[in-house]
């Protein structure tokens, strides 16, 4: 029978004694002591892995779903069919069907890359002063009231998901109401940033499913009822998943409603310019109620109309009351940033910025973010066209009257489910399909799909 172990008290030892023969003799009983033993009982040398065979401490965790979007691709990319047709990706594609660079990023990416004196070095916490100013102007006009009088603080983020993190964290520490109203629907990863940010979630009715638009009236009464001082989520242009926008006398009604209660409105801004084609059409609503003396968040992306999805260039905006006011708000947002990412990278600011900044350059972009806007609406003229033809049951013109790179078709999950199995269309089980997913080539397989669902599944 192995005797007790007894391990000796360092307390028994000066520190001269760690070298000598005596501490070298009770050191190896020591380890003859903890080491297993054969049957003669000596010592066996254990194997490097055998005190972690036990089970993982993490053994109890479970395998979480797929993200209901980026999952559509994961499907797609198993798929072996020469037809398969992926229109969940969020992302614009060529009429090959191929991801595009910009010209004007691609050329500005090289003079980076070829200039000697930059550098890699940090950037500070607000990210690069040049991308934050221009960011501002873009959004709200160089001449806008809140860019004149210094009332907006400008971080830059790890693109429009990380404005809208940031922005949520600083709401749940600094402002006095935490329940934030999405519309329903919204993007799915909306719910929870601003639950993992500290927010209540609560929704409000934004569309109809009756006529594939805006419930306008169900929005006007969910806003009216909600308690003062909530904040509001608004998309800024292009509402993603439905494509349905307010019009512009709507949006001033939806303005007035909101000021009236002294809700403070959250502005989503992914698409600038993506939507119609033009910068400043797309930036109306953003504008009206920039210019009413309001405060407002705002987040900002250019992964869509800069095509610069992998860099994560955003940023996040507060208008407040006073130049003062923005000053202590941007002492705080630094306060949130430092602990989550430190700083911010500095290769696609340093690209958005050389373009906003050179008048050429802009010009350039402005050109191609045009000729991306119209290829998306040629596709849903396509699409609507080649439904007809097909004679394909119901009201299809929601195609056309929806706007940016979302359509929201009215399919439902078991109608998706069979386009998936039956033509390898994929999409989330919604009916939300990216029109920027499809060519000249695809649409005629898309209505087929469609018109195959909606005379053969209920």
């Amino acid at each position: 029978m192995r005797p007790p172990i007894t391990v000796p008290s360092f307390s028994n030892y000066s520190s001269s004694s760690y070298s000598s023969p005596s501490c070298d003799r009770r050191l190896s009983t020591l380890v003859r002591h903890l080491l297993p033993m054969d049957s003669h009982g000596d010592s066996v040398s254990a194997s490097p892995t055998s005190a972690f065979q036990a089970d993982s401490v993490f053994a109890h965790v479970v395998r979480a779903p797929e993200d209901p979007i980026l999952g559509v691709t994961v499907a797609y990319n198993k798929d072996p069919s020469p037809v398969k047709l992926n229109l969940g990706v969020g992302a614009y594609r060529t009429e090959e069907g191929k991801p595009l660079v910009l010209n004007v990023v691609r050329r500005v990416e090289e003079q980076l890359v070829n200039d000697r004196s930059r550098n890699k070095e940090y950037l500070p916490i607000v990210g690069l002063a040049d991308f934050n100013k221009l960011s501002a102007k873009l959004i709200f006009g160089a001449n806008s009231p809140v860019i004149q009088e210094n009332r907006v603080t400008t971080v830059q983020s790890l693109s429009g998901t990380g404005a809208l993190r940031v922005g949520g964290e600083f709401l749940a520490r600094h402002y006095h109401q935490r329940t934030i109203y999405l519309p329903q629907p919204t993007w799915g990863n909306h719910p929870k940033i601003f639950t993992l940010a500290g927010l209540s979630v609560k929704t409000y009715r934004y569309y109809a499913p009756a006529t594939r638009g805006l419930d306008f009236q169900g929005l006007l009464e969910d806003l009216g009822s909600a308690p003062s001082g909530s904040v509001v989520l608004l998309h800024a242009c292009a509402h993603n998943p439905t494509g349905v926008d307010p019009t512009p006398e709507q949006w001033e009604q939806i303005r007035q409603l909101i000021r009236s209660k002294a809700l403070l409105p959250f502005f989503d801004s992914a698409y600038q310019g993506f939507a119609s084609g033009s910068l400043d059409a797309d930036a109306h609503s953003v504008r009206i109620f920039a210019a009413d003396g309001g405060e407002l968040l705002l987040a900002q992306s250019y992964a869509k109309n800069m095509g610069m999805y992998g860099e994560r260039v955003g940023a996040l905006s507060v208008v407040c009351k006073s130049a003062d006011v923005a000053s202590k708000v941007e002492s705080q947002l630094k306060l949130v940033i430092r602990p989550m990412y430190s700083s911010p990278p500095i290769h696609g600011a340093s690209i958005v910025a050389a373009i906003l900044k050179d008048r050429d350059l802009f010009h350039e972009w402005t050109v191609e973010l045009k000729g991306m806007a119209d290829r998306i609406i040629t596709m849903r003229q396509q699409l609507l066209d080649a439904l007809r033809a097909r004679g394909t049951p119901g009201d299809w013109s929601h195609i056309i009257k929806q706007i940016g790179m979302f359509t929201f078709t009215g399919l439902n999950a078991e109608q998706v489910s069979f386009m998936n199995k039956e033509y390898h269309i994929y999409m989330t089980s919604d009916g939300r399909i990216s029109m920027a997913g499809l060519s000249s080539k695809t649409v005629p397989h898309l209505a087929d799909a469609i018109h195959a669902a909606v005379t053969r599944v209920v």
